[in-house]
């Protein structure tokens, strides 16, 4: 019974635990449609996208970055920056953009 209820705890533990960051429930598929929709104008957001301004980095080439974080990126996200447009996301829009950068990562 000792082990079983060791199993529990730990169980609960671990899932308890998916809930600290945001990023890890951000959705990587709407974070796909808001850079569709918002950031492919500049930068590559795809694959199959055939073309973007040429001084931007690919959200491949960011995902690939050594020190990618997909929760530091949601930060940065969040801040106005000169370069990009300010475009007002939320939380959990940032976290969702991240976390598709954060899936194209090989």
């Amino acid at each position: 019974m000792r082990a079983a209820a060791r199993r529990i705890w730990l169980l609960l533990a671990t899932v308890a635990s998916l809930g600290i960051s945001p990023v890890l429930a951000a959705d990587a598929n709407h974070g796909a449609d808001l850079a569709r929709r918002w950031c492919a104008s500049c930068h590559l957001v795809t694959n199959s996208q055939a073309q973007a301004s040429v001084d931007v980095p690919s959200f491949a080439s960011v995902a690939r970055k050594p020190d990618f974080s997909p929760e530091r990126l949601a930060f940065f996200l969040l801040d106005p920056h000169p370069k990009m447009p300010n475009f007002p996301l939320s939380r959990t829009e940032a976290a969702d953009i991240a976390a598709y950068i954060g899936s194209l990562r090989q």
